[in-house]
């Protein structure tokens, strides 16, 4: 018999959230291992400036970004074990969080020329 293994469901914020987090974690500008289990910890988040902001090679609208700063966000995927529990000291992306499928991965196939 065959256990199938849960899905974790995301609202839009929270997948919007991890999927950034996901492109930080690949970016070796905003991340750094964080030991050998597969977790990465996120050194650097963008900043806004006017109606976007730069989050690895890509141009992301701040409105699509608004979950970084929610903290109901953070402990949604905290507690889905997502991101490790002491997000509001350091922002450490776990293994699962970083394989996660969101569905948005096709939204960033291009790199931005902004």
């Amino acid at each position: 018999m065959i256990v199938e293994k849960k899905r974790i469901k995301l609202n839009a914020l929270q997948s919007k959230t991890l999927m950034l987090l996901q492109i930080l974690a690949k970016d070796p500008d905003s991340s750094s291992p964080a030991g050998e289990n597969g977790d990465i910890r996120i050194t650097r988040l963008p900043h806004a400036h006017g109606n976007h902001m730069h989050v690895g090679d890509f141009v992301v609208a701040s409105r699509d970004a608004s979950g970084l700063n929610n903290k109901s966000v953070w402990i949604a995927l905290s507690r889905k074990g997502l991101v490790r529990e002491s997000w509001e000291n350091e922002i450490i992306l776990t293994a699962a969080g970083l394989e996660y499928s969101t569905g948005l991965e096709k939204n960033f196939m291009t790199a931005s020329d902004h």
